[in-house]
């Protein structure tokens, strides 16, 4: 029973991999094949990637978790349709997400595009694995852990990295180890220090989410493909964590 917790990074996915008995793993995987082979038997797996697509505007689901994450609502990026993650360019896909949306696209949505299609691509020919895969969202983790407060800091700044750090050890007591294996084992520019917490409070909400899951929105839609439209984190006895 593995819970795990996966954020791309510039090499792949890294993956963060939790029991019940505080055991755990981590390793970057080049492509989300390569890390579903890996954890086919997996319990709950949280990855920061929007999985369901929309074709039109805004997903309610990103737009309820900006409200709910405030100071830290920029980093819930607008999901593109699907026909834009098939462009060659940028500028190309800004007029097929303006031509089938209404709205265009950020750079930074752009720079994780070919992550967006590899995993709706593979979830759309993996069904089992729709079963396993929630898609999750760091900062939205960090807020229920820390009782329904958004994070002070960035987390690309010294003191957003010792503010969720210090969230997650006390929740999960293997943090600093796991954080300084991976520090230790690869490289900064294939992995860098915001990848490795963030992997991790998906992990352990993953986890936690076996006691009880919160969906945003409470019911969400589905894609033209039955993929879910939604953002999960977990729950504790009725409360934030």
């Amino acid at each position: 029973m593995n819970f795990i917790g996966v954020d791309a990074c510039r090499k792949g996915w890294f993956a963060v991999s939790l029991d019940h008995q505080d055991n755990w793993k981590i390793d970057i995987y080049k492509t989300i094949g390569d890390f579903g082979e890996a954890f086919q038997k997996a319990a709950v797996i949280f990855i920061d990637i929007p999985i369901g697509l929309p074709d039109t505007g805004r997903r309610l689901c990103d737009q309820q978790t900006r409200k709910i994450l405030y100071r830290r609502a920029s980093s819930v990026f607008p999901v593109p349709c699907r026909g834009a993650l098939a462009a060659e360019t940028y500028r190309s896909a800004m007029r097929i997400n303006k031509r089938v949306m209404g709205v265009g696209l950020s750079i930074q949505t752009w720079n994780i595009s070919s992550k967006i299609n590899e995993v709706d691509r593979w979830l759309r020919h993996k069904k089992p694995a729709r079963q396993q895969m929630r898609e999750s969202h760091p900062e939205l983790c960090f807020w229920a852990m820390a009782g329904g407060k958004p994070m002070a800091y960035s987390k690309k700044s010294p003191q957003g990295f010792a503010e969720r750090l210090a969230i997650l050890k006390k929740i999960y007591p293997h943090t600093e180890a796991i954080v300084e294996l991976a520090l230790g084992r690869f490289r900064r520019k294939d992995l860098a220090h915001d990848d490795i917490l963030d992997a991790i409070v998906l992990a352990v909400s993953a986890r936690c989410s076996a006691e009880s899951i919160k969906t945003v929105p409470d019911d969400p839609p589905r894609d033209k493909k039955g993929l879910p439209m939604e953002i999960v984190y977990a729950m504790q006895e009725g409360k934030v964590m």
